[in-house]
């Protein structure tokens, strides 16, 4: 405790020093077995592959030289397999740090994103569904948890029978509704991204039931697999749609566009169909059961080994169809 601490360091540098010290160690012992492989073993190997054998020093030097050679062949193949290793090792690091980096990003990204779903500008809710929709696009661990939360999004903001006071009364006029992308764009957005995002999905079944979506604009989406049970879709645009084995039980698609859409195995059981356009769809094998067809346009429609017991064509329009191997008991036809 008396003694002058003048002129010395602390403990506390010794540690540093000894790790400063450490890698000029290593490279000293590192040259010196170097030397020893190429300087000393190739004339121990001759030595020992001579066995005492006389020969002329030039033949002796040359054996020495070819050995030596071989091991600095050797050494560098050594080297380069090392620095293709470490290279590769450190590649991999980059690569999973970059990846974390990503998985921050997108993770803040989609935080960000659902918080602006509950903003009171519609802009800002538009953003962040668009947002949801590129996340979705760009990282597939996120795309089943995107079309949930646009489902979920759908089902909140247009239930059915209509609740909000800006929402057209479930006994409006369909002619005095305006269509969907003009009342509600944010679900609108919603429906669209929701209809793409489908084509690539895993999960066998999103719900969209209970939901109004009359005049909705749903031209070319694939939405098949989707419960659509109960749903208001009066005068919705579902052109070249896809809804194959989609659950449309007891939906309203009065006066609807489905021409050329895709309705394979799909159930409109109870179904109010009347007037609606269902030019050269796919209706193979589809339950039509006890729906309602009346003044529906069927015209070229393949309807093959479809259900339609109890369905009700009165008026409607089957010229060209295909009603082979269809189930028609107790249909009324009148008309």
């Amino acid at each position: 405790m008396g003694r002058s601490s003048r002129g010395s360091r602390p403990w506390r540098d010794r540690p540093a020093r000894r790790r400063a010290v450490a890698p000029l160690l290593v490279g000293v012992l590192g040259l010196a077995v170097l030397g020893v492989v190429l300087v000393v073993l190739p004339g121990v190997l001759v030595g020992h592959d001579l066995a005492g054998a006389s020969v002329a020093a030039q033949d002796r030097l040359k054996a020495v030289n070819d050995v030596r050679t071989t091991l600095v062949q050797a050494v560098g193949g050594m080297v380069l397999l090392f620095g293709a290793y470490a290279t590769w090792r450190q590649l991999r690091v980059n690569q999973d740090g970059l990846r974390a980096t990503q998985e921050g990003y997108i993770t803040d990204r989609f935080s960000r994103a659902v918080d602006q779903l509950g903003s009171d500008k519609l802009e800002t809710r538009i953003g962040g569904l668009h947002a949801l929709w590129r996340i979705a696009e760009h990282s597939a661990r996120d795309r089943e948890a995107v079309i949930s939360i646009k489902a979920a999004y759908l089902r909140t903001h247009l239930p059915w029978p209509p609740t909000g006071q800006e929402a057209p009364a479930a006994d409006t006029p369909i002619n005095d509704v305006v269509p969907l992308e003009v009342r509600a764009a944010d679900a609108q957005v919603a429906l669209t991204g929701l209809g793409a995002l489908c084509r690539h999905r895993e999960q066998p079944w999103v719900n969209l039931g209970v939901t109004d979506l009359r005049r909705a604009d749903c031209d070319g989406l694939w939405l098949p697999g989707v419960n659509l049970d109960r749903s208001c879709m009066e005068a919705a645009g579902l052109y070249h749609a896809n809804l194959t084995q989609a659950s449309l039980v007891s939906v309203n698609l009065r006066h609807a566009d489905l021409k050329t859409a895709v309705l394979r195995r799909a159930r409109f059981a109870l179904a109010d169909l009347r007037g609606a356009r269902l030019v050269e769809t796919d209706l193979r094998d589809a339950d039509l059961t006890k729906a309602d067809l009346r003044e529906a346009n069927l015209r070229k429609a393949d309807a093959g080994g479809a259900d339609l017991s109890g369905a009700d064509l009165r008026l409607a329009d089957l010229r060209g169809t295909d009603l082979s191997t269809a189930d028609l008991l107790r249909a009324r036809l009148t008309g």
